[in-house]
């Protein structure tokens, strides 16, 4: 552009130059010498007529070569005058051109770039040109977009982590609230209903309903839990069963080692819910079995209630559904279908039969 601008700079001069000269160029006289020599020419006739005439057409040629050499002059000074101003014009057009891409369509693009951010698009990066004069100037308000979008992210995690925590420990806190209502409701048989058995059966009853809303609610906003799996013996699955019969209602079962993907935490879950599902709809021994199915170590745990109806059967891993047999029990209908959510997570199956009881088969890979 620099180039354009000293090159058009001198085509103005030069032919400004010339101009000016042409301007200054003196107006060409008449030839005196010509229009004697026709006028001693003229007087040597004796006929005036023929003295006039000649004369007439010396004026008259004499005309015609001034007005003749003026037109060339006007003709030279209209030309050099056009070709000025279509360089001056041309100039113009490229400089105004330079502006616009250097100045104008960058602040443009960083117009619009500014009302996407500000809707909350932290995704598309400002496009820059390398020869853009602010490229520092714009790059900084890129900076800006990746540092807001680490912020916003960040953020988002925290607050994740901070509803699974939320979620995690409220829905653990629920077992050890039922064994002290389990234990208070022991007391209750053995010494008679008293009142300081039946407050503490109550409070946990508000406790549990309480922990029960505020999962639900944590749950709703996360929409869904991590699961971590990893390698565990099942070892450590049948100790974890055990722990989470406060009723010792289990059989006496053991399990046949190796090893499965599972999520220790995760698993504890499901467990509880299925023993505490147990407890408070079957009310009955339960048994648990653990075989191998191809390629999966199989875990059975089934109780001798009642069960389900078929048509229930199918509903009780859904969010929020609870079986008829859940009239006056308190729930929320979350249990089995986080175990099923948890399970699947882990690259198993969770799978719940009715036949003579309830049975839950929870698939492992191996």
């Amino acid at each position: 552009m620099k180039k354009l601008l000293i090159i058009s700079v001198l085509l103005v001069l030069i032919f400004g130059g010339i101009l000016l000269s042409l301007s200054r160029k003196p107006i060409e006289k008449p030839d005196m010498i010509s229009l004697n020599q026709a006028v001693m020419t003229a007087l040597q006739s004796e006929d005036r007529g023929e003295i006039l005439r000649l004369l007439h057409q010396a004026l008259a040629r004499e005309s015609e070569r001034l007005e003749a050499g003026q037109t060339e002059r006007n003709r030279l000074m209209w030309g050099f005058l056009s070709v000025c101003v279509a360089v001056v014009a041309v100039t113009g057009a490229a400089l105004a051109g330079y502006l616009y891409r250097t100045i104008l369509r960058p602040f443009q693009r960083l117009e619009a770039f500014a009302a996407r951010v500000a809707s909350g698009d932290l995704d598309i990066p400002l496009a820059m040109d390398r020869k853009n004069r602010f490229g520092a100037f714009t790059e900084s308000f890129d900076l800006m977009r990746e540092q807001l979008a680490l912020a916003r992210e960040n953020e988002r995690l925290a607050n994740i982590s901070k509803k699974e925590l939320v979620a995690s420990l409220s829905h653990d806190v629920k077992t050890p609230v039922a064994s002290i209502k389990v234990i208070a409701e022991l007391y209750q048989a053995k010494f008679g209903r008293l009142a300081e058995m039946e407050a503490i059966v109550h409070k946990t009853d508000q406790i549990d309903l309480l922990i029960s809303n505020l999962f639900t609610a944590t749950l709703e906003e996360l929409k869904q839990l991590k699961v971590n799996p990893s390698e565990i013996i099942t070892r450590e699955l049948a100790e974890q069963i055990r722990a989470a019969d406060y009723r010792n209602r289990i059989r006496p079962f053991t399990l046949p080692e190796c090893v499965v993907t599972a999520d220790s935490l995760r698993f504890r879950q499901v467990i509880d819910n299925i023993i505490g599902n147990s407890y408070k709809y079957a009310d009955t021994e339960i048994e648990v079995s653990g075989g191998f199915d191809k390629d999966c170590f199989a875990l059975t745990v089934r109780d001798f209630g009642s069960g389900v109806t078929p048509e229930e059967l199918s509903l009780l891993c859904e969010k929020y559904y609870r079986a008829g047999n859940a009239e006056g029990k308190s729930g929320s209908g979350l249990g089995l279908f986080l175990s099923q959510y948890f399970i699947t997570e882990m690259g198993g199956t969770l799978e719940i039969k009715c036949d003579g009881g309830l049975w839950v088969i929870i698939k492992l890979k191996i």
